[in-house]
């Protein structure tokens, strides 16, 4: 199946466009396709990531009663806070950093080898059960075996949980309550704050040294960042994700972080024919329409990266690849402060490298 003849508005659930990630979405189309990738992330890109940041410290459940009201607006009360945690594995992985774990993921978590997708994070895979590694698998026995006291994921079009398949979707949520934080239409700054909060409620201590620090850092990123495009002299940055028949350019307005980046003075190419309020698909051919300074390159394992695009001539001759001026990019962050943090900082650290070559 050629991916290429896929519409983002037809063929498929316009949720499944947006799979593998909700700013270019092009996962899904690889996904739908039954493609699959076990390429490292961002190879032959700088991803900014490995920061070295310590885990907090094992969240501590509090006693007593548990209530948390979702981006639903639905409130789940238990009678005891929630142990038995299942995510998705971004969720899981955000949720990690502050120090709550989780018993089982769903979503890209492990590539060839059983090694540990970059979506994965910080978690420790060996020691989770994994429900589903792809788009559209989830394993209900499995799943139900674990004996889950709350479903945690992600949620573009609310108020669908992301990588919980529609076609079973009802009998998932029947076996544990679930919570859904929405990432559509809201700067980078919502989500982090909302998984905070959930974190917070299952025992994270949120003032802890090492999540104080990392809140502290993303701040300082963000205002480097803020510096560093004042400074920039006027360097255009564009976000995209390559396939084998095709080129996306994501509008920042679709993302939380490009928002986020946007809101601080980054200077973003926005393609004008945008399908679906996500992206503009593009033929290998015209993928020179757009000529930014520096191309944030979607790292995650089910795109193609630098080396695997050196045989389009487009993609050579664009000018921010000749200069080298290539920073990998995780379409799908993980909404802890740290993670973010590191994409910030590695943001910063191209833009202030960076030659006006357009």
């Amino acid at each position: 199946m050629n991916s290429s003849r896929i519409s983002p508005m037809s063929g498929m659930s316009r949720r499944g466009v947006l799979a593998v990630g909700g700013s270019v979405g092009i996962g899904a189309l690889l996904a739908a396709c039954g493609g699959s990738s076990d390429k490292s992330s961002g190879d032959g890109t700088d991803s900014g990531s490995g920061s070295g940041a310590t885990k907090s410290a094992s969240a501590k459940p509090p006693a007593g009663p548990w209530t948390f009201t979702d981006d639903r607006k639905t409130a789940v009360k238990l009678d005891k806070t929630p142990t038995k945690l299942v995510a998705y594995v971004g969720s899981a992985a955000a949720l990690h950093d502050y120090g709550v774990e989780c018993v089982g993921v769903f979503g890209p978590t492990t590539v060839k080898g059983g090694t540990a997708d970059a979506q994965a994070g910080d978690l420790d895979v060996s020691k989770l059960t994994v429900i589903g590694n792809t788009w559209g698998e989830f394993n209900i026995e499995k799943y139900a075996a674990l004996s889950p006291q709350l479903l945690i994921s992600h949620m573009y079009q609310a108020p669908t949980l992301w990588y919980v398949p529609d076609g079973s979707a009802k009998k998932i949520l029947s076996i544990a309550p679930s919570v859904g934080i929405s990432l559509k239409g809201v700067p980078l700054t919502t989500p982090l704050q909302r998984y905070a909060e959930l974190a917070a409620s299952l025992g994270a201590d949120m003032a802890s040294a090492t999540n104080a620090a990392a809140k502290a850092r993303f701040e300082k990123a963000s205002a480097d960042l803020r510096a560093a495009a004042k400074a920039s002299g006027g360097i255009k940055v564009m976000a995209a994700s390559g396939s084998a028949d095709s080129f996306y350019v994501s509008t920042p307005a679709s993302a939380s972080d490009l928002s986020y980046y946007k809101s601080l003075g980054v200077d973003f190419i926005v393609p004008n024919k945008v399908e679906g309020g996500f992206f503009e698909t593009l033929s290998w051919e015209n993928a020179d329409k757009y000529q930014p300074d520096v191309i944030m390159l979607d790292n995650r394992t089910a795109t193609l990266q630098p080396k695997d695009l050196a045989s389009k001539p487009t993609w050579s001759q664009l000018a921010a690849v000749k200069a080298g001026q290539v920073l990998g990019w995780p379409s799908e962050p993980i909404f802890s402060y740290a993670k973010c943090a590191d994409q910030i900082e590695a943001l910063t650290k191209t833009i202030t490298a960076a030659k006006k070559v357009s």
